[in-house]
């Protein structure tokens, strides 16, 4: 292993441990905002290990370097870990050790343990101290930034606002709702360290984060004040777009703040009037916290989850047009996209369909990037379900088997996620028969109807049990809800066996992503956003149900149809219709006729 670049790194790291006494370091795979998706500054695993998934935390001792990621990423970290050193600890599976556990089983008398307190929530510190209580944990912000000399900076990228005409809620009317919250905490200020919490909050975009429209920054919201502190270049002047976005933030009252001055903000905080101010410690970075409890005059400090995320996932009228739209717009792109594949399998590989599905969607007023990697897999490629596709090696569409194509954009009137796994000619039986089972999985949580107080843990089984009679599975969430010109993963609702005390409402908007991956073979997922909404009240309760805003045809071409129930038949063969009659009208003659022939019913 010696001479690859990543067991040097790991080495590297190991001296530097060494030195400082260190007997085990973990560096999460996020950055200072609790963030899923980081800029390059922040991809700290992958630089250490060359792991490039979402995914993946990294702990080192003298003797092992583990990575931990979810069913996701298995082959994934398969392939890219051997030679680095690094081992891989699976999770989401039944046998899973999570970090903490796995650390207090090495049986350590008294361990030093050194995290980056910049990239590990509050939440997390605090559970590994209770799994190792005799732990000493040194919080050592951008611990491994002596090692990586070509660190890259900060983002600041160009900042634009967006109206109440696109959004439906000013800025002011959401604050004035964030301080009614604030009173009845008792409470005189919060702390928004969510980049997407801050961009709705403020209606603010940005481009910091790949395929998030995120500004890099940190909110301080007080009932007299509203401080945000913001990446600014020291060396230029903002661009006019980011300037006048400024000065209208400023005309509502906001103080624009330089990114770095919030630590000396929370350290003043009683001298600012603010005597109890509200953090969520699953979103706090470590270091953030130290700032406030080194200041003078320590305020309290209420840990509490903010309103914001449930207030965010609860789409408005105007949010759900502009959704609606968004999909249409998608649809039309998308259609025009499969039949452009069926056109010319056998001729183009996985990056060249990506390609092509991104000039579709660049052509769209509005369009505003996609909402993630466009995730592009003829045959054995689809059996990762988060396939990274390569610009050079990647695989011929050969006119046989499955084709997924997972991938969305974002507008300025929304956000899309759609995943479609096509046949390119004759398939197996067991491809076949994946397909199909996956199919009825979807449908049947689109079917759903459900009391409201119902979770999505609750409802996850509709999207399970037709694949588990044939003792299949898998390892993902069934869906995640969708921000509005914002993350394409959003909380706190969801569809997965865990856990989660978040009931389903009118105006959530999530994804239902049933699959099957076989290695070396195929993948397949099906997928669709809904919008929950209200189906009828009577004696027994208040009932909700879901309705489908993506637009774009199931194919059929390769469903074992004797598999389908009626009731399935009978809601894809609707839906397929409702497809072809909104989009016809606007797509190009041919694909017109293609899709009249790929939405006939089964």
């Amino acid at each position: 292993m010696e001479g690859n670049i990543y067991y040097d790194r790991i080495e590297a790291v190991r001296a530097m441990m060494r030195s400082n006494s260190w007997d085990i370091l973990i560096i999460y795979g996020t950055d200072p905002h609790s963030s899923e998706y980081i800029a390059p500054r922040w991809q700290q695993v992958n630089w250490l290990s060359g792991f490039t998934g979402e995914c993946g935390d990294l702990v080192i001792t003298a003797d092992h370097a583990g990575l931990w990621t979810d069913t996701r990423y298995f082959i994934q970290a398969g392939k890219q870990l051997p030679g680095s050193g690094v081992q891989l600890h699976k999770m989401r599976v039944p046998e899973q050790v999570p970090i903490p556990e796995w650390i207090a089983s090495l049986g350590l008398d008294k361990p030093t343990i050194a995290v980056d307190a910049l990239c590990q929530s509050v939440a997390a510190v605090r559970e590994l101290q209770g799994a190792v209580p005799s732990a000493l944990i040194v919080p050592v912000p951008d611990v491994i930034g002596p090692l990586w000399q070509d660190r890259p900076a900060i983002p600041s990228t160009p900042v634009i606002t967006l109206g109440e005409d696109l959004v439906g809620e000013s800025r002011e009317s959401k604050i004035g709702r964030l301080r009614k919250w604030l009173v009845l905490q008792g409470a005189d200020a919060i702390l928004l360290t969510s980049l997407d919490q801050i961009a709705w909050l403020l209606n603010v975009r940005g481009q910091d984060i790949d395929y998030n429209p995120y500004v890099i920054s940190y909110l301080l919201v007080s009932l007299e004040d509203v401080q945000w502190f913001v990446r600014k270049d020291p060396f230029q002047d903002p661009d006019s777009e980011t300037q006048a976005s400024f000065e209208e933030l400023q005309a509502d009252g906001i103080s624009i703040r330089d990114y770095s001055d919030v630590n000396f903000a929370l350290a003043s905080l009683r001298l600012d009037g603010i005597d109890r101010i509200c953090v969520d410690p699953s979103a706090l970075n470590y270091a953030l916290r130290d700032a406030i409890d080194d200041g003078d005059l320590l305020p309290e400090v209420v840990e509490t989850a903010s309103p914001i995320s449930l207030w965010k996932a609860v789409k408005n009228a105007t949010e759900i047009d502009g959704m609606r739209e968004a999909h249409i717009e998608d649809g039309l792109a998308v259609e025009q996209f499969l039949y452009w594949v069926e056109q010319h399998a056998g001729q183009i590989n996985e990056w060249d369909a990506a390609c092509y599905l991104g000039s579709l969607r660049a052509k769209i007023p509005g369009y505003r990037g996609d909402s993630f990697e466009t995730i592009s897999a003829y045959g054995p490629s689809a059996a990762l379900p988060h396939y990274s596709t390569p610009r050079t090696g990647s695989a011929l569409l050969e006119p046989h088997g499955l084709y997924l194509c997972d991938s969305g954009g974002q507008y300025l009137f929304g956000t899309t996620d759609i995943t479609r796994t096509i046949p390119l000619g004759p398939c197996t039986s067991l491809e076949r028969e994946d397909y199909t089972l996956v199919m009825k999985c979807h449908i049947g949580l689109e079917m759903a109807v459900f009391p409201r107080g119902t979770t999505g843990c609750h409802l996850d089984i509709l999207a399970r049990e037709p694949m588990w009679r044939f003792k299949r599975n898998f390892g993902h969430g069934t869906g995640h809800g969708v921000g509005f010109f914002l993350g394409v993963h959003e909380g706190p609702h969801e569809f997965r066996q865990n856990f989660n005390s978040v009931p389903f409402q009118p105006g959530f908007i999530t994804t239902d992503e049933p699959g099957i991956y076989r290695e070396g073979m195929h993948g397949v997922r099906h997928e669709n956003a809904m919008l929950c909404r209200p189906v009828g009240d009577n004696e027994f309760g208040s009932w909700l149900g879901f309705e489908s805003i993506t637009l774009c045809h199931f194919d059929t071409s390769c469903l074992e149809v004797s598999m389908l129930t009626q009731d399935e038949k009978d809601w894809l063969n609707a839906y397929n219709r409702h497809v072809y009659e909104v989009l016809s009208p606007r797509l190009p003659a041919e694909v017109a006729a293609w899709l009249r022939e790929r939405t006939r019913p089964v």
